[in-house]
């Protein structure tokens, strides 16, 4: 039987969903319902369980995997020596504490707050669960929260999943690719419960102003809502300059972030969520009720070193600037495919295709025929979602140097149309409103 990750599901559902389940399995946001990985593995004839065996997410070995955005760096030395000690019977047969004290504290410190009466840390299942829990304590069915478009594919989801209607506000060239604080300002209703501030930007690498994350905190409490501010990238700054992190300080703002992509460590399942004690009480007792309040511990210790780790984050730094150099060559001679804006923190950028040449998904299709995986934007929102392809740039060298092989073949391919009508069948089985619309999109690229 096929791994649970290649099952088809009835078109009908099941008769006991819930309405939560079917609004989010109708979305363009639900797992599945954009053009995934497997997806462009069928189309150029290849097999999904023989490149995942066992269910496993991680591509062979020869390929230029640039779409997961956890660091190819990782995970630190001193991450792994500190988990083998950490592993013994007391750590496995007791409920741990959703935190051990010196992680705390350290997370804390990562974010440059001192934890006091009005900021705290506590521990999450990676940084989604974090936003989960946040949007799970702030908002109701019926309720509205604002997010950016494109940005993290999960967070739209993660309203759905809580009952809220997605709001997006554009990000793009005249927003700097950043959030905008009056377009959102404009985007409030009163049913306006929450805002999320995705830091630096997810696909574009972009960081917002000290004054833009101030404006969002006073609409925030101007209007009563929760600023949830996921700076899960922002650990990583390869800008000289740049200024330090900001973030959100007021009753009315949450921040989380992990371990799992800026350390290489998205197994470990490891995050914080970080605000007033308070409402951090809450999302606690949201965990408890949900999957229990504590946190694996072997995870806890190898975090640990891994934040204190600063070499560390330093070679990935360079890695990151080193190949982000690579790529502005590569592209430097290519037509029709260009960087929109540089990156400043983070692991990823955006590339983006030019207006009457090929989609993004064409693009796609023909760089998994060799070898290189990317995400295209129907994914990440439906601003220029058949423009925009997001890349890794914590790959090995070897990797990119395999890109700037078959990048100029792959755009010649897109190009002849060859994946056009295959790509759009493709979009149009998927059924959701998003997905017809990209259909569309792509035939009239032709």
């Amino acid at each position: 039987m096929a791994n649970v990750l290649t099952w088809v599901a009835p078109a009908a559902g099941h008769p006991v969903a819930s309405g939560r389940l079917r609004a989010l399995q109708a979305s363009h946001h639900a797992m599945w319902n954009y053009l995934t990985y497997r997806d462009a593995i069928a189309l150029v004839g290849l097999d999904a369980d023989a490149l995942y065996p066992q269910g496993t997410t991680r591509l062979p070995d020869d390929w230029a995997d640039l779409g997961w955005l956890t660091c190819f760096r990782g995970p630190p030395a001193s991450a792994l020596r500190a988990m083998r000690a950490a592993l013994e019977p007391d750590a496995l047969d007791v409920y741990p504490p959703d935190l051990i004290e010196p992680l705390r504290e350290e997370a804390a410190l990562a974010l440059g707050r001192p934890r006091d009466a009005g900021f705290e840390v506590v521990g999450t299942e990676g940084a989604q669960a974090g936003l989960s829990l946040a949007l799970l304590a702030s908002v109701d069915p019926g309720d509205e929260v604002i997010l950016g478009d494109p940005g993290y594919f999960h967070l739209p989801a993660a309203a759905i999943a809580a009952g809220a209607t997605p709001v997006t506000v554009p990000l793009g060239p005249a927003t700097g690719y950043r959030l905008d604080p009056d377009a959102v300002a404009a985007a409030v209703t009163p049913r306006t419960r929450a805002i999320c501030l995705v830091d630096p930007v997810n696909p574009y690498g972009t960081v917002a102003r000290p004054d833009e994350v101030a404006a969002l905190v006073a609409l925030a409490e101007r209007h009563v809502l929760l600023l949830i501010a996921d700076v899960t990238h922002a650990l990583l700054s390869f800008e000289p300059g740049l200024p330090a992190l900001a973030v959100p300080e007021s009753e009315h703002a949450v921040t989380t972030f992990s371990i799992s992509h800026c350390f290489g460590m998205a197994g470990a399942r490891l995050g914080f969520l970080a605000g007033p004690p308070a409402l951090l009480r809450g999302c606690l007792q949201l965990k408890a009720a949900l999957t229990r309040l504590n946190t694996n511990l072997v995870s806890q210790h190898g975090a640990l070193a891994a934040l204190r780790d600063r070499g560390y984050r330093r070679d990935a730094e360079a890695a990151v600037a080193a190949n982000l150099a690579r790529l502005e060559r590569t592209l430097a001679g290519l037509h029709g495919l260009a960087l929109p804006v540089r990156p400043q923190r983070g692991l990823s950028c955006a590339i983006e295709l030019a207006e009457g040449g090929p989609t993004a998904q064409e693009l796609m299709v023909a760089l998994f025929a060799r070898r290189v995986a990317v995400y295209p934007g129907d994914g990440l929102g439906d601003q220029r979602a058949e423009r925009t392809v997001r890349l890794n740039l914590s790959a090995p060298h070897w990797a990119m140097e395999h890109l700037d092989r078959v990048l100029g073949d792959a755009l010649d391919e897109a190009a002849s149309g060859r994946w056009r009508e295959p790509v759009a069948q493709l979009l149009e089985g998927k059924g959701t409103e998003r997905a017809l619309r990209l259909a569309e999109r792509v035939r009239r690229a032709a």
